[in-house]
């Protein structure tokens, strides 16, 4: 994975980004986990994006530069990875909604709970970043580095297999077709929308 594939609007990149593989070295082991479904989230024009009211000490990583992972607890229970995209100075992030492990499933289970089904260890934002050991202290890692998360090509993903939708649980342009994930694959999310969400203009 280089600088120049990430460095686009997070909605031209996030269906690049199924069948790249996100590794992550702990002091535990290492998992590797290819990814299968994201979402799109921009900057100010975009209502669900952290960046929608500018920048923060929080959302910082958010406005680049691209290739950088931005890490976030969602609702103070669960850690959500997403790969900074686009030009610097401009928020642009996709958020890893899913995938596959493909490395390190003992120590994926381990953490997740012996009973997970392998297709369940990393479905969900929250159980994806569980299942492969990312936290906080990422928050801000070079992915193409590679020191301790890397994101790295993966196998190619035929375009017939891409589907398009609506973004999962956010009550604020809910309805933007920014949600990108392989038809089929059983690693992937259900839809759930939000009992908040309301009509909203397309992007």
């Amino acid at each position: 994975m280089n600088v120049e594939t990430l460095a686009h609007p997070a909605e031209e990149v996030a269906p690049r980004l199924l069948g790249s593989v996100l590794t992550c070295k702990t002091s535990e082991g290492t998992v590797s986990i290819a990814i299968t479904e994201t979402e799109a989230y921009s900057g100010a024009a975009d209502p669900a994006s952290h960046a929608h009211r500018g920048r923060t000490p929080r959302n910082d990583v958010m406005f680049g530069p691209a290739g950088h992972l931005y890490v976030y607890r969602s609702h103070g229970l669960h850690w959500c990875a997403n790969v900074v995209t686009g030009t610097d100075g401009i928020a642009s992030a996709v958020l890893i909604r899913a995938g596959r492990v493909v490395e390190g499933e003992d120590l994926a289970r381990e953490r997740r709970g012996e009973k997970v089904e392998s297709p369940r260890l990393a479905r969900g934002p929250g159980n994806f970043c569980q299942a492969i050991g990312i936290t906080a202290e990422h928050n801000g890692a070079d992915l193409l580095t590679g020191i301790p998360v890397v994101l790295s090509e993966g196998e190619p993903v035929p375009p017939a297999l891409i589907r398009v939708g609506p973004r999962v649980g956010v009550s604020k342009a809910h309805d933007w077709q920014h949600r990108f994930y392989l038809a089929g694959d059983p690693t992937v999310s259900a839809y759930r929308l939000s009992p908040r969400a309301k009509p909203s203009a397309g992007a």
